[in-house]
C-alpha cells in the first residue's frame, strides 16, 4: 500500500499565504478524485475542496471560496492547496484524501487519508 504525505503547514499571520502539498506514493494518482479536509480542535473534520482526476473540475467550501485554490500535478503525483488571505479561523490540521466517490464533500466518501499537517494562523 502506498501513502499520502502532507507538507507545507506552519505558523502564519492573518492575511498571509501558505501552500500545502500532498505527495502520493504507490498508487495510480491520476485515477483518484482528491480532496482537502481540515479539522480544528474540538470540531468535526470538514470539507475544504476537491478536484477531479484530470484537474478540470474543482469545488470549494464557502468558507474558503475565493481564497484557496486546489490543484494537482499528475506527473509528480502531488496535490496542492494554495491558501491566501489566511484567517485565524483557518487554523486546523489539514488532511489530504484520495479515492473519492459519491458525495465528494463528505469524509466518508474517501478511501485513503494522510496524517495531516498543522496550519496555525495568528491574529
Amino acid at each position: 500500500q502506498g501513502e499520502l504525505v502532507e507538507s507545507g503547514g506552519g505558523l502564519m499571520q492573518a492575511g498571509g499565504s501558505l501552500r500545502l502539498s500532498c505527495a502520493a506514493a504507490g498508487r495510480t494518482f491520476s485515477s483518484y478524485i482528491m480532496a482537502w479536509f481540515r479539522q480544528a480542535p474540538g470540531k468535526e473534520r470538514e470539507f475544504v475542496s476537491f478536484i477531479s482526476r484530470g484537474g478540470g473540475s474543482t469545488n470549494y467550501a464557502d468558507s474558503v471560496k475565493g481564497r484557496f485554490t486546489i490543484s494537482r500535478d499528475n506527473a509528480k503525483n502531488t496535490l496542492y492547496l494554495q491558501m491566501n488571505s489566511l484567517k485565524p479561523e483557518d487554523t486546523a490540521v489539514y488532511y489530504c484524501a484520495a479515492g473519492g466517490s459519491g458525495y465528494l464533500d463528505q469524509v466518508e466518501s474517501y478511501r485513503y487519508w494522510g496524517r495531516g499537517t498543522q496550519v496555525t494562523v495568528s491574529s
